[in-house]
């Protein structure tokens, strides 16, 4: 049987942290941002936890 591949798309978008967490960068911070308010933009900056519904479908893709 062949080795399973993790989906490298995945890898790109998300990372898992030291206490196994996985984390992302929100969405809607590329383009636009003028009409944005510079409190939305802020919230935006950084990264958040993936949530708990789809944790178990990334840790599959990402094959752990």
């Amino acid at each position: 049987m062949p080795k399973m591949k993790s989906h490298t798309g995945t890898g790109k978008r998300v990372r898992v942290t030291g206490g196994g967490k996985i984390v992302h960068e929100p969405a809607g911070k590329r383009h636009k941002l003028e009409g944005k308010p510079s409190t939305r933009t802020r919230r935006l900056s950084g990264t958040e936890e993936v949530s708990k519904a789809d944790t178990k479908r990334i840790k599959k893709l990402l094959g752990r």
